[in-house]
C-alpha cells in the first residue's frame, strides 16, 4: 500500500475465495485496475479444493493471500481477512462480483463527508447491469433481512429508489465498506451465522449503536448471484433454508429490545415451523395425528428436506442460545437507539415475505395474537430530570421541564423526575415523581433518552461514564456560573472562587457528556459554542458531520402556553389590599434575584407616583418555592428602600408567597404593564428573562432594561420601551407611556399578539421534538470512531528532533516542573491508547 498520501484513506479490500479461483482472480485483477492510490488487496482462501491458493498467488502477486485450513463461511472468512488488513477502511467484495470504476472513491467520499456514517452500502446490479441485486434493504418482524427490488429489471425500479443516497438498515456483503475501527469495535461479522444475514446483523448492530449505514449509488458493483456456490449450497439442498431460518432467529434474538422480543420471538418460532410445513406442502390435518385413526405410530412419514431444514433451524437456534445470550447482553448494553427509531429502516416490517397460502394465514393469525403491529410501533421512553421543585408553585426551571415533558408526551412515554421534594403537582399526562440520588438508577435504566438541567448530572455518575450509551440531552438555558458571579458578591473571596469553580465543573461535565444541547437564544448559542470549542467538543469529526452544529446545539427559548390566559379566580386586585379596579398596575412577574435591579424600579415608581396617584407596582413573589434557593439580599434591600420612601402598601406591594403556576394568569390579567430591570453585566448579556414570556402571553406592554436578548426583541418588534440601566428618570417616563398612553399601549398589544405565537411551547420545542424522533449520539461520541487518514508516524532522526524541540519548549515555558508534568501526561495518554487497543 502506498504511503505518505494524506488525501486518500488507506483501503483494504477483502475477497473470500471458495471453489472459484477463476472468478477470484478476475475479481482481484479488476480491483487492481481501479487505480485507487492506497489500496491493499487481501484474498482469504477459505479451504478451497485443489490448487486455488497457488493459482491466485501466481496470477495476482500484489494481493496478500491468507489461507484457512477449514471453511469459515463468509462471516469467518471476512473476519480473517480483516485481521490481516491495515487500512482504516475495510471493503468486502464477493469473488463473483466486479467493481465499477469509482466503486472505492464514491464510498470513501461518503465516509469522509459524514463521520457518523460507519458503513457504505454499494449499489449492486447483476453481471449484465440490467437487473437489480441491491439498491435497498428491509427487515421483517421475524428477523429476515431482504433486498428490496432484488431480481427486478433496473429499468422498472423508480429512479428515486436507486439513484438517490439514503440511510439503510444494512449493506449487502457482496459489496460494502465499513470503517475498520468500528468493525473491530463490533467484533466484525458474527461467525455463528457462517453465511447469510451476517451482513444484516452487522448493519442492525451498527444502527442500534447510533451509526448510519449509507446507500451510495455511485459506489457501483456487478454481482453474479450464487455464481460460485457448489451444488450442495443450492436452495433446493435445504442448506440455504436451514441457514436463513436459523440466522434470522439469531439476529432477532440478539438485536430486539426486551419488550419487542417478548412479543416477536414466540411468534417468529411458530411462524418458522409453519413456513417449513408450508414449503414441504405438509398439512398436519391430513396426517390425522389428533384423532390417530388407526395409523401405526411407527409408520414412516415422508418429510421434504425443506421442511426438515426449517425444523432443524429452530433446534440449532436453541443449541446456540447460551452463546447468543452473551452476545445479546453486549448488544443491548451498547445500544443507543430504540426499535422504534429503526422502524423506517425496516421499510415494511409486517410484510409476510412468502406467498404460500397456509403460511399467509398463519402469519396473519400470529401478528394479531401476539400484538406484533403494536410492538413494532412502540414509543420511545424519555426521562426529564430537574433539580427544581415540582409543586403547584413552580419556578422557571421546573416550568420548563414540565412543558418539555408535556410536549414530548404526545409522541413518547415520558417520566418527569425532580431531585427535590414533590408536593401537590398539577395533573399531568405523564408520570411525575421525586427521586434521591440512589433512586435515579431505575428511571435512567428505563429511559432511552435522558433530558437534564442544572446539577442533575452530578447525581447520576453512571451517565458520566465514558462507556455509557444513553442518549443525554443537556438543557443549558440557565448559565448558572454567570448568575453566580452576581449572586455570590457578598461571600468571602475564597468561597466565592470555590463555588464558581464548582459550578463551572458541573457545566463542563455536561458539555463533555451531552449528545444534544438546548440554549435559550442566539446570544447563548454563541456563548455555549465558545465553551464547547474550549473543551474540544468542536472536533473535526463533529464539524464534518454537521458544519452548522445545529444537530449538537439548538436554540430552544423558554416558551408560553399555546392557550390564551383565561381567568379562573381572583387576581392581584382582589388579593392585595390597597389596589383599586381603576389603578394602573405594573407587574414584576418573578423572583427578586441579585442580578436584577429592582432598586432603580422602586425609585422610578416613587418619582412617577408624585404625578400619577393611581400607580401601583406589584412584586409577584418574594419567596422562591424551591427550599434550596436561598433568599438573596437584594430582596431585603428592595423592601427596605420602599419602606424608606413611604411607598410600601401605597404604591409598591410585595406578595410574599409564590403564586401557584396554574393561577398566575389571574394576576397577569389584572396588570397593565410588565417590567423587568437589571444591571449591566455579563449575566445580562446572555440571560433569557423567562418572566417576559408571561408578559407576552398576557399581552402586557413591556418595559425592560437594555442589554439582554429580550431587550432586542422589545425594541425590534416595538412591544414596549427599552431603557438604559440604572436610569430612574428614563424608567419613570417609559412606565408612564405604557400605562397612560392608550394609543401606544394598544399598538404594543397588537404586535405582542403576533410575536407571542412564535414562543408557544410546541413551537419553541420543535428542535427537541425532532431530535427525539431520531435520537443519535453526537458524532464525536460514537464508539469505535477513528481517523480515516491518520498522519504517518515519525521515525528515526525526525522523531528525535521533534522530541528534543518539545523538551526545549517545555523547559522554556516552566522549567523542570513543566517538563515533568507534560511527560506524565504523555504516559497517561499512551496508557489509555493501550487499554483501548486491548
Amino acid at each position: 500500500m502506498a504511503q505518505g498520501d494524506t488525501t486518500h484513506p488507506p483501503v483494504s479490500v477483502v475477497v473470500v475465495n471458495y471453489r472459484g479461483a477463476d472468478d477470484t482472480i478476475a475479481c482481484l485483477r479488476a480491483l487492481g485496475e481501479l487505480g485507487y492510490p492506497r489500496l491493499e488487496i487481501i484474498c482469504v482462501d477459505n479451504d478451497s479444493p485443489g490448487d486455488d491458493a497457488a493459482r491466485i498467488r501466481a496470477a495476482v502477486p500484489e494481493a496478500t493471500v491468507v489461507g484457512s485450513e477449514r471453511n469459515l463461511g463468509f462471516a469467518g472468512g471476512c473476519n480473517l481477512g480483516a485481521r490481516h488488513a491495515s487500512g482504516t477502511v475495510l471493503a468486502f467484495l464477493n469473488n463473483d462480483a466486479r467493481p465499477a470504476p469509482g466503486w472505492i472513491d464514491a464510498a470513501v467520499a461518503a465516509l469522509r463527508a459524514d463521520p457518523a456514517v460507519a458503513a457504505v452500502a454499494s449499489k449492486v446490479l447483476d453481471a449484465e447491469g440490467t437487473g437489480t441485486d441491491f439498491v435497498d434493504g428491509g427487515l421483517t418482524w421475524f428477523g429476515m433481512g431482504y433486498k428490496r427490488h432484488a431480481g427486478t429489471p433496473i429499468a422498472d425500479v423508480p429512479p428515486a429508489e436507486h439513484e438517490t443516497a439514503k440511510d439503510v438498515l444494512f449493506a449487502t456483503g457482496a459489496a460494502m465498506f465499513v470503517r475498520a475501527s468500528v468493525f473491530a469495535e463490533l467484533g466484525g461479522f458474527d461467525e455463528r451465522f457462517f453465511m447469510f444475514y451476517e451482513d444484516v446483523d452487522l448493519g442492525w448492530r451498527l444502527n442500534l449503536r447510533g451509526w448510519r449505514v449509507r446507500y451510495v449509488p455511485e459506489s457501483l458493483a456487478y454481482h453474479r448471484h450464487h455464481g460460485t456456490m457448489s451444488e450442495v449450497d443450492t436452495p433446493d439442498s435445504g442448506r440455504e433454508t436451514f441457514l436463513l431460518e436459523r440466522n434470522a432467529l439469531c439476529a432477532l434474538y440478539k438485536n430486539l429490545a426486551d419488550d419487542t422480543l417478548a412479543r416477536a420471538l414466540p411468534a417468529a418460532l411458530a411462524l418458522t415451523v409453519r413456513r417449513a410445513t408450508a414449503r414441504g406442502e405438509l398439512d398436519p390435518t391430513q396426517l390425522d395425528l389428533e384423532r390417530d385413526a388407526g395409523t401405526p405410530e411407527t409408520a414412516p412419514v415422508p418429510v421434504p428436506r425443506s421442511t426438515l431444514a426449517g425444523v432443524l433451524a429452530v433446534d440449532q437456534f436453541v443449541e446456540l442460545l447460551p452463546s447468543l445470550a452473551q452476545a445479546r447482553q453486549a448488544e443491548q448494553a451498547a445500544r443507543v437507539r430504540t426499535d422504534a427509531d429503526l422502524l423506517p429502516l425496516l421499510r415494511n416490517a409486517l410484510e409476510p415475505a412468502y406467498p404460500l397460502p397456509r403460511y399467509l394465514a398463519a402469519h396473519d393469525i400470529l401478528v394479531a395474537a401476539f400484538g406484533i403491529e403494536q410492538a413494532f410501533g412502540k414509543r420511545r421512553r424519555v426521562l426529564v430530570v430537574t433539580g427544581d421543585a415540582i409543586t403547584e408553585r413552580m419556578a422557571g426551571p421546573a416550568i420548563r421541564a414540565w412543558n418539555i415533558a408535556t410536549v414530548l408526551s404526545a409522541e413518547h412515554d415520558v417520566r418527569l423526575v425532580t431531585v427535590n421534594p414533590l408536593a401537590d403537582p398539577p395533573p399531568a399526562p405523564f408520570a411525575v415523581s421525586a427521586a434521591r440520588r440512589r433512586d435515579l438508577t431505575e428511571p435512567i435504566e428505563w429511559a432511552d433518552i435522558v433530558i437534564l438541567q442544572g446539577h442533575v448530572l452530578e447525581m447520576a455518575p453512571a451517565l458520566k461514564d465514558e462507556h455509557s450509551h444513553k442518549i443525554v440531552v443537556c438543557d443549558l438555558y440557565d448559565p448558572m456560573h454567570l448568575e453566580l458571579l452576581e449572586q455570590g458578591k457578598d461571600a468571602p473571596d475564597d468561597r466565592r472562587s470555590a463555588d464558581l469553580a464548582g459550578v463551572t465543573r458541573v457545566l463542563d461535565a455536561q458539555l463533555e457528556r451531552g449528545d444534544f444541547f438546548l440554549c435559550a437564544s442566539q446570544r447563548q448559542r454563541h456563548f455555549w459554542l465558545g465553551h464547547l470549542a474550549a473543551l474540544g467538543r468542536l472536533s473535526p469529526r463533529l464539524y464534518d458531520a454537521d458544519p452548522t452544529t445545529r444537530s449538537l446545539l439548538s436554540v430552544v427559548p423558554f416558551g408560553l402556553s399555546a392557550t390564551p390566559p383565561r381567568r379562573t379566580g381572583p387576581g392581584l386586585r382582589a388579593s392585595l389590599d390597597g389596589i383599586a379596579d381603576t389603578d394602573h398596575v405594573v407587574l414584576w412577574a418573578g423572583g427578586v434575584y441579585s442580578w436584577f435591579d429592582p432598586l432603580t424600579l422602586v425609585r422610578a415608581v416613587g418619582q412617577l407616583s408624585e404625578r400619577r396617584a393611581g400607580l401601583r407596582l406589584v412584586f409577584l413573589g418574594m419567596r422562591h418555592p424551591n427550599p434550596e434557593v436561598a433568599e438573596m439580599d437584594i430582596g431585603t434591600r428592595t423592601v427596605r428602600l420602599a419602606d424608606s420612601l413611604g411607598l410600601t402598601g401605597k404604591h409598591v406591594f410585595f406578595n410574599e408567597q409564590w403564586v401557584p403556576y396554574g393561577e398566575r394568569q389571574n394576576w397577569l390579567l389584572d396588570a397593565d404593564c410588565g417590567v423587568t430591570t437589571h444591571f449591566e453585566h455579563v449575566e445580562t448579556t446572555f440571560a433569557f428573562r423567562t418572566r417576559v414570556l408571561d408578559y407576552l402571553w398576557a399581552g402586557l406592554p413591556i418595559v425592560t432594561t437594555d442589554g439582554d436578548a429580550f431587550a432586542d426583541l422589545v425594541r425590534e418588534e416595538r412591544l414596549g420601551v427599552v431603557v438604559p440601566a440604572e436610569d430612574p428618570d428614563a424608567l419613570a417616563e417609559a412606565l408612564e407611556r405604557c400605562l397612560y398612553d392608550a394609543e401606544f399601549a394598544a399598538a404594543c398589544r397588537e404586535r405582542i399578539a403576533v410575536v407571542a405565537e412564535r414562543y408557544t411551547w410546541p413551537t419553541v420545542l420543535a428542535p427537541l421534538v425532532e431530535f427525539c424522533r431520531d435520537p443519535r449520539p453526537a458524532a464525536d461520541r460514537l464508539p469505535g470512531a477513528a481517523d480515516l487518514v491518520p498522519s504517518e508516524p515519525l521515525r528515526g532522526a525526525e522523531l528525535v528532533r521533534r522530541d528534543l524541540a518539545l523538551v526545549r519548549e517545555y523547559l522554556a515555558e516552566g522549567g523542570p516542573a513543566e517538563l515533568a508534568r507534560r511527560a506524565a501526561g504523555r504516559v497517561r495518554k499512551l496508557a489509555r491508547r493501550g487499554r483501548h487497543r486491548g
